[in-house]
This record gives C-alpha cells, structure tokens and sequence, in this order.
C-alpha cells in the first residue's frame, strides 16, 4: 500500500468512453489512464474530501486526480485534453482492507 494522499486513484467508469471517444479510441482501460480502481453508478466527484467505504477498505477522497504528460504517450496525439476533468479522484487510505470487483461505494 503507497501511503498518503495519492494511495489510490479512482476513476469514474462513464468516462472511459467519453476519453476514448476524444482520442478516436474504440476503448480506453482505467490502467491506461494510470487509475487503480473504476466505479460506476455514483458521482465520483461527490466524494472529494469525503469519507467512504469500498469492499472492506474505508477511504477519503483528497482531491482531483489531474492527468501527467504520460497520456500522450498512451493514448496517442490529445490524450492529455481528453483526460482533462475525466481523471478522477486520488484517495487516502483510512482502513486498509479487501476491494474485489463489484464492490459499491458507499458514502460514509
């Protein structure tokens, strides 16, 4: 576990397609974009400076995680814009525990 602010990075699984569209991409994996965990179903920016819980682990939302100049590598020519307010949240670890796929994201 990496301790601190950025632990984890988290992305909001709808805007997989919407980076992908933008880059001309059929698709765009979440590890592409350097994010450990993808949720969907929830605003994922609501939970900034925000507790909550996922699998067993309980995390805190610490602030936006902003795209490096490493997107243009990955998704070619743009991939940086595209990223641009799609990136996602970083989190700190609370209590460490298990997060397998599936889990919810429960606010706390």
């Amino acid at each position: 576990m990496r301790p601190g602010k950025r632990a984890v990075t988290v992305i909001q699984w709808e805007h997989l397609p919407v980076i992908a569209s933008l880059v001309g991409a059929d698709a765009v994996d979440p590890g592409q974009l350097r994010r450990n965990i993808a949720i969907s179903g929830i605003n994922l920016l609501g939970m900034r400076n925000r507790k909550f819980r996922l699998g067993e682990a309980v995390l805190e939302g610490t602030g936006l995680c902003a795209p490096c100049s490493r997107m243009e590598e990955t998704l070619g020519n743009g991939g940086y814009a595209a990223t641009r307010g799609h990136g996602g949240i970083t989190a700190s670890v609370i209590t460490p525990g298990r997060i397998k796929t599936g889990d919810r994201l429960v606010p706390l």
